[in-house]
């Protein structure tokens, strides 16, 4: 017994010292990476720099939902990563949209009008009572400001023939979705800008799982994590009708000009510019996913959102250049 509690005071030193070697090898390795990182960093052109210090700040911000596994991930992404493709520069109005709206090209689509709002356009279809899509833009403000007050009501939107009234939705079992967000467009824009939001034409029908589950979820990536680690990002969402016959088609809110047309699902597509790149994000929700789905199960090509709404994204692009850019499903969800 007495060697024994011999030997164990000796090993007594040894096991104090082991926290105190393996904190001096994590302080070694994170100064080497820092090193690493500062050394690459300092060879990079001004341009470059200036994105890295960005991504960096933003990481410290706390409403911008900046981690530093996203700073690790997005240093790869934007300067190595295959999910860009080369673009020319591309010119015209970039308020609202990336390298042009929406285009109808589908003949069974109805005619659009597109409603011009402070922080967001809209492409909206009086005959479905609905809008065929909305297109935003975020950029990037420090410190992110608080929304203000959420709007009390909908409001039927004067613009529009159709007039839908809020209560339309009323006792339907859809909430009234969003396109273009409430905390998005107040953030960037204010309190009026804020209140254009709740315009009956910015509106579709979601179930509320969708509404307030993945959609919401990708919304709040596309107005804090996304500007904070990209500098700015361009958004398009609508609303996906299977193409059914007349008497199939599922509308709430009465008949004639005055009904909405039911959406099958949803679709949000993200285009990220950088150093005369291009890389998208595209996403097609139905109605109701899966319980315990993904952002990642949903990830889809450009090139098949197309197809389910008979739109056209990006048709300012060089058409070699759209035609790749949209044939491409992001690998991950960024």
């Amino acid at each position: 017994m007495a060697r024994k509690s011999s030997a164990a005071k000796k090993s007594k030193p040894s096991a104090r010292l082991r926290p105190f070697r393996r904190t001096r090898a994590f302080l070694w390795l994170n100064l080497f990476v820092a090193l690493l990182v500062g050394g690459w960093y300092l060879v990079q052109p001004a341009p470059r720099q200036a994105e890295v210090r960005l991504l960096v700040g933003n990481a410290f911000a706390a409403n911008k939902n900046v981690s530093p596994i996203d700073v690790a991930w997005d240093l790869w992404q934007l300067y190595y990563s295959k999910d860009f493709v080369s673009a020319p520069p591309v010119g015209g109005d970039r308020a609202f949209a990336f390298a042009g709206l929406p285009q109808v090209v589908s003949p069974e689509l109805p005619p659009k009008r597109v409603l011009v709002n402070q922080g967001f356009v809209v492409g909206y279809a009086d005959e479905w009572g609905t809008p065929l899509w909305a297109a935003y833009r975020m950029h990037d403000i420090s410190p992110l400001p608080p929304a203000g007050e959420r709007p009390g009501r909908f409001e039927p939107d004067p613009r529009t023939v159709a007039r839908i009234s809020p209560e339309a939705y009323t006792h339907t079992g859809f909430d009234r979705g969003h396109l273009a967000p409430n905390f998005a467009i107040a953030t960037r824009h204010g309190e009026a800008a804020q209140r254009e939001t709740f315009l009956m034409s910015n509106i579709i029908p979601q179930r509320h799982a969708l509404n307030a589950g993945l959609w919401k979820q990708l919304e709040q990536r596309a107005a804090t994590s996304y500007p904070a680690r990209f500098g700015e990002i361009w958004i398009i969402a609508g609303p996906v009708f299977d193409a059914e016959p007349p008497d199939r088609i599922r509308r709430i809110g009465g008949r004639g000009l005055g009904a909405v047309r039911v959406p099958s699902g949803c679709f949000m597509i993200l285009a990220d510019e950088s150093d005369g790149r291009v890389r998208t994000l595209a996403f097609l929700f139905p109605q109701e996913p899966p319980a315990g789905a993904r952002l990642d199960d949903f990830l889809t090509t450009i090139a098949e959102i197309e197809r389910r709404t008979g739109l056209d994204f990006f048709a300012e692009l060089d058409p070699a250049v759209q035609l790749e850019l949209e044939a491409r499903r992001a690998t991950r969800v960024w």
